[in-house]
């Protein structure tokens, strides 16, 4: 017998194209509780660690990317669309979805494509302001489309089908008061704080700006929270750890804290920390990731700067240019209040609660 709704999602290969659709599905599931859900991926990338420890069912299919240079996988690539597109069909049928979710990826290329032409409402959801190839391709096959800046209109054939909703953060981050924030960390609340994000797998160009002005913040009583990411924590540790200028730490898992207790973050610029930087309406210094498909963090970050909430500085530059931008932004409360009520204009804040609406909408046309 069918479940009362079945949904199934698509998106991975990097935790942008994943965390959203998670954060979706979270979203559903407190308004219909009674959803059962079907994640696709493929094996070896975050999407299949992380999806089923968050206890969502999960399929593999055998899918992967085109690269832009020669390489010989290439070779492989229309064989495995063709094959993912027979896995996805099969599992539509098996599964019987009600509404199928991409957010991003190669893999939603497929498994999208299935559900339409069986049918089946599909929602593409794109959380970078210059869409990905996958979201220009299935726009026009889309029941509807989801973006996070209105900038996004541009590049899409259809507008007829788009709606601006954001993008869906991680629950809990606007729960914490800024003394509770620094209060976690051990951190005085009548100092300045940083916030320094790398990314789950740091950034050694924004590591070592950051290292050549430690000196400085300690003079001036500025306070960081630095997360360096990858296998750098252990050099900064033994360098500054005992030095007072803060916490220093591979990865931080209690991002409500950290945000709460940062006056500005200095960070790449990928479509989930910009929205998070809005939706928590925080004033930043982007420092997009240079190698980024499609070079869509610069695109991001230049969005963020053109709203006035968020300074950019190229990666060549940051080693640089960050000193200044960090002393000047640090000293001057009224620009990092402008800044952050920017952002906040920019920000949904319960953007996965209205997306998860607006799916389980289309469910009643």
């Amino acid at each position: 017998m069918k479940a009362a709704l079945r949904i199934a999602l698509a998106g991975g290969g990097t935790g942008g194209h994943l965390f959203p659709a998670l954060a979706i599905a979270e979203a559903i599931r407190i308004q219909r509780p009674d959803a059962e859900f079907l994640f696709f991926g493929t094996a070896g990338k975050i999407e299949a660690r992380v999806v089923p420890k968050r206890g969502f069912p999960f399929r593999n299919i055998w899918i992967s990317g085109f690269h832009r240079s020669l390489r010989l996988s290439n070779l492989l690539f229309p064989l495995k669309v063709a094959v993912s597109f027979v896995q996805s069909w099969i599992a539509m049928r098996s599964f019987r979805p009600d509404v199928v979710v991409g957010t991003g990826g190669y893999v939603c290329g497929p498994v999208l494509l299935a559900a339409s032409m069986l049918g089946i409402p599909t929602v593409v959801h794109e959380s970078n302001s210059y869409p990905g190839v996958t979201t220009r391709m299935l726009a026009g096959r889309a029941t509807k489309v989801l973006v996070a800046f209105e900038e996004t209109r541009r590049w899409l054939k259809r507008s007829d089908n788009v709606e601006i909703a954001g993008t869906p953060v991680r629950s809990g981050l606007s729960r914490v008061g800024r003394e509770d924030g620094c209060k976690h960390f051990g951190l005085d609340p009548s100092a300045t704080v940083i916030l320094i994000l790398g990314g789950s797998l740091g950034a050694s160009s924004l590591n070592r700006a950051i290292a050549a002005i430690v000196p400085e913040i300690l003079r001036r009583g500025i306070r960081v929270v630095w997360q360096t990411g990858g296998a750098e924590e252990h050099d900064y540790r033994a360098r500054f750890g005992a030095s007072g200028v803060g916490v220093i730490a591979r990865f931080i898992d209690d991002m409500g804290h950290a945000y709460a207790a940062a006056d500005l973050v200095v960070c790449r610029a990928g479509a989930s920390t910009v929205a998070e930087l809005t939706a928590l309406g925080k004033a930043s210094i982007l420092v997009p990731y240079p190698h980024a498909a499609a070079d869509h963090q610069t695109k991001n970050a230049r969005a963020m700067e053109a709203a006035g909430a968020a300074v950019v500085i190229v990666d060549e530059e940051v080693e640089r240019s960050l000193s200044d931008r960090i002393f000047l932004l640090a000293t001057d409360n009224k620009r990092l209040a402008t800044m952050s009520a920017a952002a906040k204009a920019r920000g949904k804040e319960n953007a996965g609660t209205e997306i998860a609406r607006t799916i389980l909408g289309l469910l009643r046309t």
